[in-house]
């Protein structure tokens, strides 16, 4: 597995693992959280090389963010081994089971993190492979409770979801983004319209009302395929599926469903949006139940689905807590499309309202921060103090110098937030070291390495405190 240590590859390698594949592997020396899991299965990667490419490997796979130029990918060729990439791996084994998948812009690993819990309630005999690692997985990004189902979070960037034979889709969000691939709106609806247009006849599309994307994908499929069963999730009434009677109390979001009568959920992650999230991962697991028992979940099942979703602790970087010093916490998100980061940080306002909240953001490729730039302006409405860095290239991308993390933050200053700016993220240690006070949240977010802020201050404190 040619760049085993990307959290989608790891997941496979878990997963072919427990189908009996003997497994070897190879990145870069950079550690990844996906060290840990890979190690627990006895995989240690080895760095990238030719050498390690021999006639006795019956199948590579490699990770798309590799291609002719990789060494094992150009050694594989000359040798002749068969080839899969990552999504067309994810692909094979989807028609071999009654497939499910979750996509979406926005909220796919969360929904997916709840889907297996769930259905691990409810004793599905399904595999579930997430995009992160999942505490509910027990710290794995992938959930192994039978074969019959594949249940998997699937990715809309350069069309790779079309590789999956889905039973069922799952359809959280649409809007643009991938603007290196999709240029505009238009084009990524379309993709989504092409991915939910290869259901088999009679096949069910489950989608969030609450999104106007996710609405209007469903309403193209509709008119060009009535046979496809349409189920509806959301905080609208108008919704199959509806929320109502939604309040925090003591960091905890409590809500009940107008279609399951008499049973309260809770969840102790923060965000509205994970309480659609929640709804979302109950209808499919729902609908997967009905398709294997030939009738509905009972109140038993409920009240199951609903002691799951209360011990929902998230996934690896999804408002993920990483520690604690002198009354000062700090949390780890993903979060790097403009409504993430507004969602989220309006979701920890909620259950903190009385802390100041701190957000250090790094964007994610020069594309998406000049496309979406006045609407990565506007995101952080609920934050107190915003720290931004320099912008994460990414491989796939030439730098633009019309964009740049300075530019941005001088646009959020416009919107009134106090903002204050590092080149690089762990230049912001110091000052965060001694800006931070007791009550403080600090969140660092992005799809870049500003996570790293985290451990190192939590590190350095511990230093001080010696």
């Amino acid at each position: 597995m040619i760049g085993i240590k990307g959290t989608g590859m790891c997941a496979l390698a878990e997963f072919l693992h427990h189908e009996g594949f003997t497994i070897s592997g190879s990145d870069t020396s950079e550690t990844f959280y996906t060290d840990r899991i890979l190690q627990k299965i006895g995989i240690i990667p080895k760095l990238f090389s030719e050498d390690n490419i021999t006639e006795s490997i019956q199948l590579i796979i490699y990770s798309a963010a590799y291609g002719d130029n990789n060494p094992e990918i150009k050694k594989a060729k000359q040798l002749n081994i068969p080839m899969k990439s990552y999504p067309e791996m994810l692909g094979l084994l989807s028609k071999n089971r009654i497939s499910a998948a979750i996509c979406g812009v926005h909220g796919k690993t969360t929904t997916t993190g709840m889907t297996g819990t769930i259905a691990k309630a409810l004793d599905l005999p399904a595999a579930v492979i997430a995009g992160s690692a999942i505490t509910a997985f027990d710290n794995s990004s992938i959930l192994y409770n039978g074969e019959k189902y594949l249940i998997a979070e699937t990715c809309e960037y350069r069309r790779h979801f079309l590789n999956y034979a889905p039973a069922v889709i799952l359809l959280t969000s649409v809007e643009s983004d991938h603007q290196d691939y999709y240029p505009d709106y238009a084009s990524i609806r379309d993709a989504f319209i092409e991915f939910c247009n290869t259901l088999p006849d009679n096949g069910t599309l489950i989608y969030c009302k609450d999104d106007p994307g996710a609405s209007e994908v469903a309403d193209k499929v509709h008119t060009i395929r009535s046979d496809i069963r349409m189920i509806s999730y959301g905080l609208s009434r108008d919704a199959d599926i509806s929320a109502y009677n939604l309040y925090t109390d003591q960091q905890k979001q409590f809500f009940s469903i107008l279609a399951i009568d008499g049973q309260q959920f809770s969840l102790s992650i923060p965000g509205i949006h994970s309480v659609v999230n929640a709804l979302g991962a109950l209808v499919l697991t729902s609908t997967l139940y009905e398709m294997e028992h030939m009738q509905k979940p009972s109140q038993k099942n409920y009240e199951k689905a609903a002691h799951a979703l209360a011990c929902f602790s998230g996934a690896k970087r999804r408002s993920e807590y990483i520690g604690t010093w002198n009354g000062i916490s700090i949390y780890d998100d993903y979060g790097h499309h403009p409504t993430a980061i507004y969602k989220t940080i309006k979701g920890f306002k909620n259950f903190f309202p009385e802390n100041r909240i701190i957000v250090d953001f790094m964007s994610h490729t020069y594309s998406r921060t000049k496309a979406l730039f006045n609407e990565f302006a506007h995101a952080f409405s609920d934050a107190d103090v915003v720290i931004m860095h320099k912008i994460y290239a990414s491989a796939r991308e030439q730098a633009d110098p019309e964009v740049s993390g300075e530019l941005l933050a001088q646009a959020i200053r416009t919107t009134g937030k106090t903002v204050y700016y590092f080149e690089e993220p762990l230049d912001a240690v110091p000052f965060l070291h001694s800006f931070l006070k007791p009550n403080d949240i600090i969140i660092t977010m992005g799809a870049g390495n500003n996570w790293q802020i985290g451990p190192a201050l939590l590190e350095q404190w511990s230093k001080s405190n010696e």
